[in-house]
């Protein structure tokens, strides 16, 4: 056995940091102590995924807006002032070919002002499904926000968990080290008496060197994954966290709902299944806006017009009013391809809605199955603890008496750590596993982890 591959594979938890970037050890640092329930709080607040999404959300209200103007009157006003020459006019009639003579008006300008107004009265249906379709939408986008909300906080519990598990590990290698310094120690006195071969004295030397190496490794990843953190939470890359060591003592339930129960949870509040479900009918609101060129367009309309030509003609006060009427009778033949086009759209809507039902299944089983092996672990691994504990004294036992060997003594020491390591893992997956059974289920809000699932 190779203890020295036993201390590397237990420090490989860069794997799991989201964020890596170079780590200057001179820059100063500020301390901070920081709470998961602080981490979610601050991870919402400076997520730009969630920026992002209200970005996204503002342009679906938008979208309402102009769908809800459309239903307005349009009004517009026009003028315009003129200079032209002076036209050469004849004017032919019976009465200047009898008289021989005619005179017309000299007319160097022209002035004239216009007013309409249209107010829609019906148009095919097309503005009220055109409105829905947007009001949907919008709906859609803030479901999908709380979705984004969800997984950043998943995120955030992973991440911390990575910190957890890093300090977890620099403290009990720390702890060991010191072990095998003082067995170091204790190996060189019984070495100079003569009453240990040089050989064990070197095996444990070897072990101790083989435990620093091992520190390096922790402390490196626990920087990795104090960068990591600090990215998430939009704090200075400096800042040096002191997370709450008890966090993950806290006990999640013990698989008090069957996974039945569960799906219903899920299928009833994931924020993703209800969006689409507003989708679909965005697209079956689209499907009746495109079938609405089918019908004429109906609106009342109105206007004003003034008109003023020197030595020629005045017009005031000319007001009109009356209902108008436009059918482009062409769409009988273009329309029929967007009408299909928008019925596509509406079939693959549905049929992303039962691949997420077939996913939703799928990922809250393998999170309710994860999440029930990471419970067993926590007792499993106390127990290898109590073991590994008792083991390693009665290695050490042997070995003082000379009936076991100093290699045993040292693998004795090696799977104790590990057995401590493991439980220590095991209580930050468990926390991790459930978050992310309620996360599948819908249920995960910035409360914390341990939001009622009952």
């Amino acid at each position: 056995m190779k203890l020295n591959s036993t201390y590397r594979r237990l420090w490989s938890l860069a794997a799991g940091v989201l964020l890596i970037l170079p780590y200057s050890g001179s820059q100063a640092q500020d301390k901070k102590t920081l709470s998961l329930k602080e981490a979610i709080t601050l991870s919402i607040q400076n997520s730009k995924e969630l920026k992002l999404s209200q970005a996204k959300i503002d342009a679906a209200l938008a979208s309402v807006k102009t769908a809800n103007n459309a239903q307005l009157p349009d009004m517009s006003i026009s003028g315009s002032y003129l200079r032209i020459n002076n036209p050469n006019v004849s004017l032919k009639t019976s009465s200047d070919s009898s008289s021989g003579s005619s005179s017309t008006p000299k007319v160097n300008q022209v002035a004239y002002a216009m007013a309409t107004v249209s107010v829609p009265i019906f148009s095919g249906f097309i503005l009220q499904s055109e409105k829905a379709s947007a009001r949907y939408l919008a709906e859609a986008a803030k479901l999908d926000a709380d979705k984004d909300r969800e997984a950043v906080i998943q995120n955030t519990v992973d991440a911390y968990s990575n910190l957890y598990k890093s300090q977890q590990a620099v403290l009990l290698v720390q702890e060991n080290l010191k072990q095998q310094q003082q067995r170091v120690t204790d190996f060189s006195n019984l070495e100079k008496n003569g009453i240990m071969a040089r050989n064990d004295l070197l095996k444990a030397q070897l072990q101790a060197s083989n435990v620093e190496v091992s520190l390096l490794e922790a402390e490196s990843n626990l920087k990795l994954a104090n960068i990591s953190m600090n990215l998430l939470l939009g704090l200075p890359e400096s800042t040096e966290l002191a997370i709450d060591m008890n966090a993950f003592d806290q006990q999640v339930p013990a698989g008090a709902k069957a996974v039945t129960e569960w799906e219903v949870l899920a299928l009833q509040n994931r924020k993703d299944a209800a969006a689409l479900g507003l989708r679909e009918k965005a697209a079956d609101a689209n499907i009746k806006a495109t079938k609405g060129a089918y019908y004429p367009s109906v609106s009342f309309t109105g206007g004003y017009v003034a008109l003023d030509v020197p030595n020629f003609v005045t017009v005031t006060n000319a007001v009109n009013a009356g209902i108008g009427v436009k059918y482009n009778v062409a769409s009988l033949w273009k329309n029929g391809s967007k009408v299909a086009d928008a019925k596509v759209q509406l079939a693959q809507v549905r049929v992303n809605e039962e691949m997420l039902t077939d996913n939703i299944h799928i990922a809250v089983n393998r999170a309710y199955q994860d999440y029930l092996v990471n419970q067993k672990k926590i007792d499993m691994y106390q127990t290898a603890i109590d073991q590994s504990e008792e083991n390693y004294k009665i290695v050490k036992n042997k070995q003082e008496n000379n009936l076991a060997t100093t290699t045993d003594l040292l693998e004795a020491d090696v799977a104790n750590v590990q057995a401590k390591l493991n439980r220590a893992f095991a209580k930050a997956d468990a926390m991790v596993s459930y978050t992310k059974l309620l996360e599948t289920a819908g249920l995960l809000n910035e409360s914390g982890p341990l939001v009622s699932g009952k």
